[in-house]
Protein backbone atom coordinates (compact mmCIF):
# COMPACT_ATOMS: atom_id res chain seq x y z
CA UNK A 1 0.00 0.00 0.00
CA UNK A 2 1.22 3.42 -1.15
CA UNK A 3 0.92 5.88 1.62
CA UNK A 4 4.19 8.25 1.12
CA UNK A 5 2.90 11.64 -0.88
CA UNK A 6 -0.77 9.96 -1.02
CA UNK A 7 -3.56 11.89 0.44
CA UNK A 8 -5.83 10.03 3.09
CA UNK A 9 -9.60 11.56 4.42
CA UNK A 10 -9.82 10.13 7.92
CA UNK A 11 -13.76 10.45 8.94
CA UNK A 12 -13.86 10.54 12.74
CA UNK A 13 -11.86 11.44 14.98
CA UNK A 14 -11.82 8.72 17.95
CA UNK A 15 -8.88 6.56 19.21
CA UNK A 16 -8.79 4.91 16.01
CA UNK A 17 -8.91 7.85 14.09
CA UNK A 18 -6.33 9.78 15.48
CA UNK A 19 -4.28 6.79 15.98
CA UNK A 20 -4.95 6.18 11.73
CA UNK A 21 -3.97 10.26 11.33
CA UNK A 22 -0.93 9.94 13.15
CA UNK A 23 0.42 6.66 11.69
CA UNK A 24 -0.06 8.20 8.18
CA UNK A 25 1.22 11.51 8.84
CA UNK A 26 4.62 10.04 10.40
CA UNK A 27 5.10 7.72 7.37
CA UNK A 28 4.48 10.64 4.92
CA UNK A 29 0.27 11.12 3.89
CA UNK A 30 -0.80 14.44 3.69
CA UNK A 31 -3.95 13.78 6.32
CA UNK A 32 -7.36 15.57 6.38
CA UNK A 33 -8.92 14.25 9.59
CA UNK A 34 -12.55 15.43 9.91
CA UNK A 35 -15.08 14.78 12.81
CA UNK A 36 -19.34 16.44 13.39
CA UNK A 37 -18.01 17.79 16.62
CA UNK A 38 -17.25 21.63 17.03
CA UNK A 39 -13.67 23.07 17.27
CA UNK A 40 -14.37 23.73 21.12
CA UNK A 41 -14.48 19.85 21.51
CA UNK A 42 -11.86 18.86 19.66
CA UNK A 43 -9.30 21.29 21.63
CA UNK A 44 -7.53 18.17 23.24
CA UNK A 45 -7.23 16.34 20.25
CA UNK A 46 -5.63 19.63 18.54
CA UNK A 47 -3.12 19.38 21.14
CA UNK A 48 -2.78 15.47 20.32
CA UNK A 49 -1.59 16.14 16.50
CA UNK A 50 -0.42 19.56 16.55
CA UNK A 51 3.07 18.36 16.12
CA UNK A 52 2.00 17.09 12.67
CA UNK A 53 1.83 19.72 10.28
CA UNK A 54 0.69 17.08 7.18
CA UNK A 55 -2.59 16.71 9.08
CA UNK A 56 -5.54 19.15 8.57
CA UNK A 57 -8.02 18.89 10.65
CA UNK A 58 -11.85 19.87 9.47
CA UNK A 59 -14.43 19.94 12.37
CA UNK A 60 -17.81 20.93 13.09
CA UNK A 61 -18.98 19.84 9.16
CA UNK A 62 -18.25 17.38 6.35
CA UNK A 63 -15.74 18.35 4.33
CA UNK A 64 -16.00 18.21 0.29
CA UNK A 65 -14.78 15.49 -1.13
CA UNK A 66 -14.29 17.06 -4.53
CA UNK A 67 -11.85 19.98 -2.46
CA UNK A 68 -9.44 16.80 -1.22
CA UNK A 69 -9.46 14.26 -3.47
CA UNK A 70 -8.28 11.89 -1.51
CA UNK A 71 -6.60 8.31 -2.30
CA UNK A 72 -8.18 6.55 0.74
CA UNK A 73 -10.94 7.05 2.71
CA UNK A 74 -10.32 4.99 6.69
CA UNK A 75 -13.96 5.30 8.17
CA UNK A 76 -13.74 5.09 11.78
CA UNK A 77 -16.04 2.18 13.42
CA UNK A 78 -18.53 4.76 15.00
CA UNK A 79 -19.32 6.27 11.77
CA UNK A 80 -21.98 4.51 9.47
CA UNK A 81 -21.46 3.85 5.77
CA UNK A 82 -24.82 5.91 4.82
CA UNK A 83 -23.06 9.26 6.27
CA UNK A 84 -23.05 11.24 3.27
CA UNK A 85 -19.74 11.68 2.78
CA UNK A 86 -18.97 7.96 2.79
CA UNK A 87 -21.61 7.42 0.18
CA UNK A 88 -19.95 10.16 -2.22
CA UNK A 89 -16.72 8.23 -1.91
CA UNK A 90 -17.85 5.00 -2.55
CA UNK A 91 -19.35 6.92 -5.96
CA UNK A 92 -16.28 8.67 -6.99
CA UNK A 93 -14.76 4.84 -6.17
CA UNK A 94 -12.45 5.87 -3.49
CA UNK A 95 -11.33 3.15 -1.70
CA UNK A 96 -13.41 3.26 1.56
CA UNK A 97 -11.46 1.21 4.45
CA UNK A 98 -10.88 0.73 8.28
CA UNK A 99 -8.31 1.12 10.77
CA UNK A 100 -8.34 -2.68 11.19
CA UNK A 101 -7.59 -2.75 6.98
CA UNK A 102 -5.29 0.05 7.00
CA UNK A 103 -3.06 -2.10 9.94
CA UNK A 104 -3.23 -5.30 8.76
CA UNK A 105 -1.54 -3.88 5.31
CA UNK A 106 0.76 -2.26 7.41
CA UNK A 107 1.82 -5.51 9.75
CA UNK A 108 4.43 -8.25 9.35
CA UNK A 109 2.42 -10.56 11.92
CA UNK A 110 0.24 -13.30 11.73
CA UNK A 111 -3.61 -12.12 12.92
CA UNK A 112 -5.35 -13.66 15.15
CA UNK A 113 -9.13 -11.91 15.01
CA UNK A 114 -11.79 -12.65 17.17
CA UNK A 115 -15.54 -11.40 16.57
CA UNK A 116 -19.04 -12.32 18.09
CA UNK A 117 -21.67 -10.61 19.95
CA UNK A 118 -20.46 -11.38 23.30
CA UNK A 119 -17.09 -12.79 24.84
CA UNK A 120 -15.01 -11.34 22.08
CA UNK A 121 -12.83 -9.32 24.88
CA UNK A 122 -12.48 -12.60 27.33
CA UNK A 123 -11.47 -14.38 24.50
CA UNK A 124 -9.14 -11.93 22.61
CA UNK A 125 -7.43 -10.84 26.23
CA UNK A 126 -7.32 -15.13 27.15
CA UNK A 127 -6.27 -16.16 23.70
CA UNK A 128 -3.06 -13.34 24.19
CA UNK A 129 -2.32 -14.21 27.47
CA UNK A 130 -2.22 -18.05 26.44
CA UNK A 131 0.94 -17.11 24.04
CA UNK A 132 2.58 -14.71 26.40
CA UNK A 133 2.73 -17.01 29.29
CA UNK A 134 4.89 -19.56 26.62
CA UNK A 135 6.91 -16.98 25.88
CA UNK A 136 5.55 -15.57 22.60
CA UNK A 137 5.74 -11.74 21.47
CA UNK A 138 2.34 -10.79 20.98
CA UNK A 139 0.30 -7.39 20.11
CA UNK A 140 -3.19 -7.80 21.82
CA UNK A 141 -5.70 -4.68 20.68
CA UNK A 142 -7.67 -3.68 18.19
CA UNK A 143 -11.76 -3.09 19.64
CA UNK A 144 -10.11 -3.99 22.76
CA UNK A 145 -7.40 -1.28 24.51
CA UNK A 146 -5.00 0.58 21.65
CA UNK A 147 -5.84 0.66 18.19
CA UNK A 148 -3.79 -1.78 16.07
CA UNK A 149 -1.96 0.95 13.92
CA UNK A 150 -0.50 2.28 16.72
CA UNK A 151 1.88 -0.74 17.18
CA UNK A 152 1.73 -2.90 14.47
CA UNK A 153 5.11 -1.77 12.93
CA UNK A 154 6.46 -2.77 15.84
CA UNK A 155 6.39 -6.22 15.50
CA UNK A 156 7.73 -8.50 13.01
CA UNK A 157 6.65 -12.33 11.21
CA UNK A 158 7.49 -14.57 14.08
CA UNK A 159 5.18 -12.23 16.63
CA UNK A 160 1.00 -12.63 17.05
CA UNK A 161 -1.56 -9.93 16.73
CA UNK A 162 -4.60 -10.79 18.75
CA UNK A 163 -7.45 -8.81 17.65
CA UNK A 164 -10.69 -8.26 18.75
CA UNK A 165 -12.61 -6.99 15.59
CA UNK A 166 -16.23 -5.55 15.27
CA UNK A 167 -18.71 -5.63 12.53
CA UNK A 168 -18.57 -2.30 12.21
CA UNK A 169 -14.47 -3.44 11.18
CA UNK A 170 -15.23 -5.68 9.68
CA UNK A 171 -17.64 -3.57 6.90
CA UNK A 172 -14.92 -2.26 5.25
CA UNK A 173 -12.06 -4.90 5.20
CA UNK A 174 -10.85 -5.94 1.74
CA UNK A 175 -7.33 -7.71 2.06
CA UNK A 176 -8.04 -8.49 5.70
CA UNK A 177 -7.27 -12.12 6.22
CA UNK A 178 -6.56 -13.53 9.79
CA UNK A 179 -4.49 -16.97 10.09
CA UNK A 180 -6.96 -18.08 12.65
CA UNK A 181 -10.38 -16.48 12.51
CA UNK A 182 -13.07 -17.04 15.53
CA UNK A 183 -16.89 -16.15 15.79
CA UNK A 184 -18.10 -17.30 19.28
CA UNK A 185 -22.14 -16.73 19.03
CA UNK A 186 -24.38 -13.92 17.06
CA UNK A 187 -27.57 -12.81 18.32
CA UNK A 188 -29.09 -9.48 18.02
CA UNK A 189 -26.94 -6.21 18.34
CA UNK A 190 -26.40 -3.01 16.62
CA UNK A 191 -29.66 -3.53 14.93
CA UNK A 192 -29.78 0.42 14.88
CA UNK A 193 -27.02 0.20 12.90
CA UNK A 194 -27.31 -2.59 10.50
CA UNK A 195 -30.93 -2.56 10.34
CA UNK A 196 -31.35 -6.94 10.16
CA UNK A 197 -29.74 -9.64 11.99
CA UNK A 198 -28.74 -11.19 8.50
CA UNK A 199 -27.08 -8.17 7.47
CA UNK A 200 -25.22 -8.35 10.88
CA UNK A 201 -23.98 -11.88 10.16
CA UNK A 202 -22.83 -10.80 7.60
CA UNK A 203 -20.65 -8.35 8.65
CA UNK A 204 -19.63 -11.13 10.96
CA UNK A 205 -19.06 -13.23 8.44
CA UNK A 206 -16.20 -10.89 6.59
CA UNK A 207 -13.91 -12.36 9.64
CA UNK A 208 -13.07 -15.09 6.97
CA UNK A 209 -14.40 -14.34 3.62
CA UNK A 210 -10.59 -14.07 2.23
CA UNK A 211 -9.11 -17.02 4.21
CA UNK A 212 -7.88 -19.70 2.29
CA UNK A 213 -7.62 -23.71 3.11
CA UNK A 214 -4.33 -23.43 4.92
CA UNK A 215 -6.60 -20.95 7.28
CA UNK A 216 -8.43 -22.35 10.49
CA UNK A 217 -11.97 -21.11 11.40
CA UNK A 218 -13.14 -21.64 14.74
CA UNK A 219 -16.85 -21.90 15.48
CA UNK A 220 -19.25 -22.23 18.06
CA UNK A 221 -21.36 -25.70 17.00
CA UNK A 222 -24.29 -24.69 19.82
CA UNK A 223 -25.11 -21.87 18.23
CA UNK A 224 -27.37 -22.53 14.51
CA UNK A 225 -26.54 -19.40 13.21
CA UNK A 226 -22.54 -19.48 13.31
CA UNK A 227 -22.29 -22.90 12.82
CA UNK A 228 -24.09 -22.86 9.75
CA UNK A 229 -21.26 -20.64 8.69
CA UNK A 230 -19.21 -23.49 7.96
CA UNK A 231 -20.41 -23.91 4.75
CA UNK A 232 -18.85 -20.99 3.48
CA UNK A 233 -15.98 -21.51 4.72
CA UNK A 234 -12.82 -22.10 2.25
CA UNK A 235 -10.92 -22.74 5.40
CA UNK A 236 -10.16 -25.25 8.02
CA UNK A 237 -13.00 -25.29 10.26
CA UNK A 238 -12.94 -26.60 14.00
CA UNK A 239 -16.21 -26.43 15.88
CA UNK A 240 -16.49 -25.88 19.87
CA UNK A 241 -19.39 -27.53 22.35
CA UNK A 242 -20.29 -27.74 25.83
CA UNK A 243 -23.76 -29.32 24.83
CA UNK A 244 -22.64 -31.70 22.33
CA UNK A 245 -19.87 -34.67 21.77
CA UNK A 246 -18.23 -33.59 18.47
CA UNK A 247 -16.57 -36.13 15.75
CA UNK A 248 -13.88 -33.59 16.04
CA UNK A 249 -13.18 -30.20 17.91
CA UNK A 250 -13.38 -29.13 21.27
CA UNK A 251 -16.13 -30.14 23.85
CA UNK A 252 -16.77 -31.79 27.30
CA UNK A 253 -16.33 -35.66 27.85
CA UNK A 254 -16.18 -37.49 30.71
CA UNK A 255 -15.77 -34.54 33.13
CA UNK A 256 -12.95 -32.92 31.24
CA UNK A 257 -12.17 -30.19 28.36
CA UNK A 258 -11.00 -32.27 25.04
CA UNK A 259 -9.41 -31.25 21.96
CA UNK A 260 -10.18 -33.31 19.38
CA UNK A 261 -8.67 -32.98 15.81
CA UNK A 262 -9.02 -36.74 14.19
CA UNK A 263 -6.61 -38.52 16.61
CA UNK A 264 -8.48 -39.25 19.64
CA UNK A 265 -9.58 -37.21 22.76
CA UNK A 266 -6.86 -34.78 24.20
CA UNK A 267 -7.89 -33.70 28.02
CA UNK A 268 -7.26 -30.26 28.94
CA UNK A 269 -8.71 -29.75 32.37
CA UNK A 270 -11.56 -29.92 34.39
CA UNK A 271 -14.11 -27.07 33.05
CA UNK A 272 -14.39 -26.38 37.18
CA UNK A 273 -10.09 -25.56 37.53
CA UNK A 274 -11.20 -22.72 34.61
CA UNK A 275 -10.50 -19.08 36.88
CA UNK A 276 -13.04 -17.16 35.04
CA UNK A 277 -17.05 -18.56 35.86
CA UNK A 278 -20.19 -19.31 33.74
CA UNK A 279 -21.19 -21.28 30.88
CA UNK A 280 -20.34 -18.50 28.69
CA UNK A 281 -16.74 -18.36 29.76
CA UNK A 282 -16.43 -22.61 29.01
CA UNK A 283 -17.50 -21.58 25.49
CA UNK A 284 -14.84 -18.53 25.41
CA UNK A 285 -12.09 -20.71 27.20
CA UNK A 286 -12.59 -23.53 24.23
CA UNK A 287 -12.08 -20.98 21.64
CA UNK A 288 -9.11 -20.00 22.83
CA UNK A 289 -8.03 -23.47 23.52
CA UNK A 290 -9.00 -24.57 19.59
CA UNK A 291 -6.61 -21.39 18.77
CA UNK A 292 -3.79 -22.80 21.13
CA UNK A 293 -3.35 -26.38 20.67
CA UNK A 294 -3.22 -26.36 16.85
CA UNK A 295 -0.69 -23.32 17.31
CA UNK A 296 1.43 -25.48 19.29
CA UNK A 297 1.13 -24.57 22.42
CA UNK A 298 1.03 -28.12 24.84
CA UNK A 299 -1.83 -29.33 27.09
CA UNK A 300 -0.40 -28.47 30.16
CA UNK A 301 0.74 -24.88 29.13
CA UNK A 302 -2.96 -24.02 27.95
CA UNK A 303 -4.12 -25.49 31.28
CA UNK A 304 -1.58 -23.48 33.33
CA UNK A 305 -3.16 -19.93 31.80
CA UNK A 306 -7.11 -20.95 32.07
CA UNK A 307 -6.41 -21.45 36.06
CA UNK A 308 -4.92 -18.31 36.70
CA UNK A 309 -6.14 -16.16 33.77
CA UNK A 310 -8.60 -13.75 35.78
CA UNK A 311 -10.62 -12.29 33.30
CA UNK A 312 -10.91 -8.69 31.80
CA UNK A 313 -12.22 -5.03 33.55
CA UNK A 314 -16.07 -4.49 33.12
CA UNK A 315 -16.91 -8.32 32.30
CA UNK A 316 -18.32 -10.00 35.38
CA UNK A 317 -15.63 -7.88 37.15
CA UNK A 318 -15.44 -8.31 41.14
CA UNK A 319 -15.23 -4.72 42.85
CA UNK A 320 -16.05 -5.11 46.47
CA UNK A 321 -17.63 -6.59 49.10
CA UNK A 322 -19.75 -4.21 51.82
CA UNK A 323 -21.83 -5.46 54.63
CA UNK A 324 -21.91 -9.57 52.86
CA UNK A 325 -23.18 -7.67 49.56
CA UNK A 326 -21.22 -8.26 46.35
CA UNK A 327 -20.98 -5.29 44.07
CA UNK A 328 -20.25 -7.39 40.15
CA UNK A 329 -19.30 -4.63 37.38
CA UNK A 330 -20.81 -5.77 34.49
CA UNK A 331 -20.83 -3.01 32.65
CA UNK A 332 -19.38 -4.55 29.24
CA UNK A 333 -23.05 -6.19 29.31
CA UNK A 334 -24.31 -3.80 26.32
CA UNK A 335 -26.65 -5.90 24.63
CA UNK A 336 -29.57 -8.37 26.50
CA UNK A 337 -27.67 -11.83 25.72
CA UNK A 338 -24.56 -10.73 27.05
CA UNK A 339 -26.61 -9.76 30.53
CA UNK A 340 -28.84 -12.71 30.06
CA UNK A 341 -25.11 -14.96 30.65
CA UNK A 342 -24.35 -12.35 33.24
CA UNK A 343 -27.91 -13.43 35.12
CA UNK A 344 -26.87 -17.10 34.33
CA UNK A 345 -23.55 -16.61 36.53
CA UNK A 346 -24.54 -16.82 39.57
CA UNK A 347 -27.03 -18.56 42.15
CA UNK A 348 -27.01 -15.74 45.26
CA UNK A 349 -30.22 -13.45 44.47
CA UNK A 350 -29.78 -10.39 42.45
CA UNK A 351 -29.76 -6.77 42.31
CA UNK A 352 -29.51 -5.45 38.84
CA UNK A 353 -29.04 -2.03 37.48
CA UNK A 354 -30.09 -2.06 34.15
CA UNK A 355 -30.62 0.60 31.14
CA UNK A 356 -28.32 3.04 28.92
CA UNK A 357 -29.16 3.38 25.23
CA UNK A 358 -30.77 0.75 23.31
CA UNK A 359 -29.00 -0.33 19.56
CA UNK A 360 -32.37 -1.86 18.53
CA UNK A 361 -32.81 -4.56 20.44
CA UNK A 362 -35.67 -6.09 21.95
CA UNK A 363 -35.89 -6.82 25.73
CA UNK A 364 -38.90 -9.49 25.86
CA UNK A 365 -35.94 -12.20 26.81
CA UNK A 366 -34.29 -10.08 29.07
CA UNK A 367 -37.33 -9.39 30.83
CA UNK A 368 -37.96 -13.35 31.16
CA UNK A 369 -34.29 -13.64 32.49
CA UNK A 370 -34.57 -11.06 34.85
CA UNK A 371 -37.90 -12.59 36.53
CA UNK A 372 -36.42 -15.89 36.87
CA UNK A 373 -33.27 -14.40 38.84
CA UNK A 374 -33.54 -11.08 40.04
CA UNK A 375 -34.66 -10.28 43.55
CA UNK A 376 -35.00 -6.40 42.54
CA UNK A 377 -34.45 -4.24 39.55
CA UNK A 378 -32.81 -0.63 39.33
CA UNK A 379 -33.92 0.81 35.85
CA UNK A 380 -31.72 3.65 34.77
CA UNK A 381 -30.89 5.88 31.45
CA UNK A 382 -32.83 5.90 27.92
CA UNK A 383 -33.86 2.51 27.91
CA UNK A 384 -35.49 2.55 31.26
CA UNK A 385 -38.98 2.70 29.99
CA UNK A 386 -38.70 0.05 27.09
CA UNK A 387 -37.35 -2.66 29.92
CA UNK A 388 -40.22 -1.53 32.38
CA UNK A 389 -42.31 -2.45 30.02
CA UNK A 390 -40.83 -5.80 29.12
CA UNK A 391 -40.37 -6.87 32.87
CA UNK A 392 -44.21 -5.17 33.44
CA UNK A 393 -45.09 -7.70 30.25
CA UNK A 394 -43.65 -10.92 32.57
CA UNK A 395 -45.60 -9.81 35.52
CA UNK A 396 -42.26 -8.42 37.44
CA UNK A 397 -43.14 -5.60 39.89
CA UNK A 398 -40.06 -5.52 41.78
CA UNK A 399 -38.05 -2.93 39.95
CA UNK A 400 -37.11 1.06 40.82
CA UNK A 401 -36.96 3.91 38.62
CA UNK A 402 -33.96 6.38 39.18
CA UNK A 403 -32.72 9.53 37.02
CA UNK A 404 -28.81 9.72 38.10
CA UNK A 405 -26.46 6.58 37.75
CA UNK A 406 -25.40 7.74 41.06
CA UNK A 407 -28.60 7.25 42.56
CA UNK A 408 -29.03 3.65 40.69
CA UNK A 409 -25.87 2.53 42.68
CA UNK A 410 -27.45 3.78 45.91
CA UNK A 411 -30.86 2.89 45.35
CA UNK A 412 -29.49 -0.76 44.36
CA UNK A 413 -27.27 -1.15 47.95
CA UNK A 414 -30.07 0.14 49.90
CA UNK A 415 -32.48 -2.96 48.66
CA UNK A 416 -29.81 -5.55 48.76
CA UNK A 417 -29.70 -7.89 52.09
CA UNK A 418 -26.50 -9.71 53.23
CA UNK A 419 -25.91 -12.85 50.66
CA UNK A 420 -26.70 -10.74 47.48
CA UNK A 421 -24.90 -9.78 44.55
CA UNK A 422 -25.29 -6.21 43.35
CA UNK A 423 -24.68 -6.50 39.56
CA UNK A 424 -24.55 -3.91 37.12
CA UNK A 425 -25.29 -5.40 33.39
CA UNK A 426 -27.02 -2.88 31.86
CA UNK A 427 -28.23 -4.58 28.67
CA UNK A 428 -27.49 -1.21 26.71
CA UNK A 429 -25.15 0.64 25.65
CA UNK A 430 -23.58 3.36 27.65
CA UNK A 431 -23.80 6.75 24.85
CA UNK A 432 -26.79 8.09 26.34
CA UNK A 433 -25.18 8.85 29.61
CA UNK A 434 -21.45 8.14 29.17
CA UNK A 435 -18.85 7.99 26.19
CA UNK A 436 -18.08 4.51 26.69
CA UNK A 437 -18.78 1.12 28.63
CA UNK A 438 -15.36 1.61 30.29
CA UNK A 439 -16.54 5.20 31.71
CA UNK A 440 -19.31 3.98 33.13
CA UNK A 441 -17.81 1.06 34.68
CA UNK A 442 -15.01 2.99 36.42
CA UNK A 443 -17.93 5.63 37.67
CA UNK A 444 -20.00 2.58 38.91
CA UNK A 445 -16.31 1.27 41.00
CA UNK A 446 -15.66 4.60 42.08
CA UNK A 447 -19.26 5.05 43.67
CA UNK A 448 -19.16 1.34 44.88
CA UNK A 449 -15.87 2.25 46.72
CA UNK A 450 -17.19 5.57 47.65
CA UNK A 451 -20.31 3.54 49.58
CA UNK A 452 -17.64 1.51 51.47
CA UNK A 453 -16.05 4.56 52.51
Amino acid sequence: MKIKTSTFLVVGAGKSGIASAVYLAKEGAQVYLTDMKQAQEMVTVDKEIEKHANIKTIWGQNPKIEDIMPDTIIVSPGVPLTTPLIQEGFKRNIEVISELELAYRVANSPFIAVTGTNGKTTTTALIGQLFQDNDRNVLVGGNIGIPLIEEVSKFNNNDLIVAEVSSFQLETIKNFKPRFAVILNITPDHLDRHLTLEKYKEAKANIFKNQEVEDFLVLNYDDPLVKNLAFDAKSQVIFFSRKNILEEGVYLSQGQIVINIGEGPVPICDPQEIFIKGAHNLENAMAAIAVGYMMGLKPEEIKKTLITFKGVAHRLEFVTEIDGIKFINDSKGTNPDASIKALESYTAPIVLIAGGKNKGNDFGEFADEIKKHVKHLVLVGQAAPEIEAAVEDKGFKNYYRVTTFAEAVHKAYELAEKGDVVLLSPGCASWDMFDSFEQRGDYFKELVYGLKN
